[in-house]
């Protein structure tokens, strides 16, 4: 097996981690290549070993990419490698990780059982939002929120059905994998990833009946601002954004491109929920640490 190696630049534990696991694979005969800033990291005695290559490269080399760090850290991994087929195997180095579902506790474990085949795979929802001739990714979701402490109204439609005109602090376009982060936040629903979903929370409505909204994700969703202050921001996952004018029209549809998230083999959806969540916990089976 070929194993790409990605982690979080502004996370030293996260490069420390990841050259661990580096060695790890090595020591269970599999290739290993780098970013060139993580092969400094690697042990001496195994940097001869790694080869290091830009990210954009992984995709020609690497059967399985591994990202070191939080859900920030592969939402970044897989806006990069949006065009490959490669299943991507998310560590968590930082705190809730909804997605970086393995624990660096359970590390030399998790890679063992990469290496075995002990995992699934699982294919999660892309959109892509398309902005005059830009185009956007995003595995979570695309925000479109103010830019001053004055509101902003946005206009949604559903295919050429008007939805309405959402006046708040701004919008969320939320895919299921998404559902448990911003939009979760703002009191959207969590979704199960294999809905074909996606769901619209206002930010801060100034309308109390104004509530989040699932719709099937064959539709295909415009946007466009009505009224501002001053150019709001168009966000895709939290990282990438554009100024946007009432000018500008958005239009969201789902991608044909697939994220593929390697998962545990004995687990579900379900029990992330409990113990992310902390659903039914109690005192008993969690200590202190409730």
């Amino acid at each position: 097996m070929r194993v790409a190696l990605f982690d979080n630049i502004e996370k030293p534990e996260s490069a420390r981690y990841a050259a661990m696991a580096a060695a790890k694979l090595l020591q269970l005969g599999a290739e290993v290549c780098t970013t060139h800033e993580l092969a400094e990291h690697v042990e001496e005695q195994y940097r001869e070993r790694v080869r290091a290559l830009d990210v954009s490269c992984f995709e020609k080399y690497a059967d399985v990419l591994i990202s070191f760090g939080g859900d920030g850290t592969l939402l970044t991994a897989a806006n990069r490698m949006i065009n490959s087929e490669i299943p991507i195997m998310a560590v968590n180095v930082g705190k809730l990780g909804f997605l970086a579902e393995f624990s660096v506790r359970e590390l030399n474990s998790s890679l063992e059982n990469l290496i075995r085949g002990n995992y699934r795979v699982v294919d999660r929802t892309i959109l892509e939002a398309h902005i005059d001739d830009n185009i956007l990714y995003a595995v979570n979701d695309f925000v479109i929120e103010k830019s001053t402490s004055r509101m902003i109204i946005v206009e949604a439609f559903a295919n050429t059905h008007l939805i309405g005109a959402y006046r708040s602090d701004g919008l969320i376009v939320t895919t299921p994998t998404g559902s448990t982060a911003y939009s979760l936040s703002n009191g959207g629903p969590i979704i199960t990833p294999s809905a074909n979903v996606l769901c619209l929370t206002p930010i801060c409505p100034h309308t109390l009946t104004l509530r989040p909204l699932v719709l099937p994700d064959t539709m295909e969703i415009r946007l466009q601002v009505t009224d501002c202050a001053a150019p709001p921001t168009f966000v895709a996952d939290g990282q990438t954004s554009i100024t946007v004018t009432p000018d500008t029209e958005i239009v969201i549809r789902r991608s044909s491109a697939l994220l593929k998230l390697i998962k545990p083999q004995e687990s579900s959806y379900y029990d992330l929920l409990r113990k992310k969540l902390l659903w039914g916990a109690n005192a008993e089976n969690h200590g202190e640490d409730y």
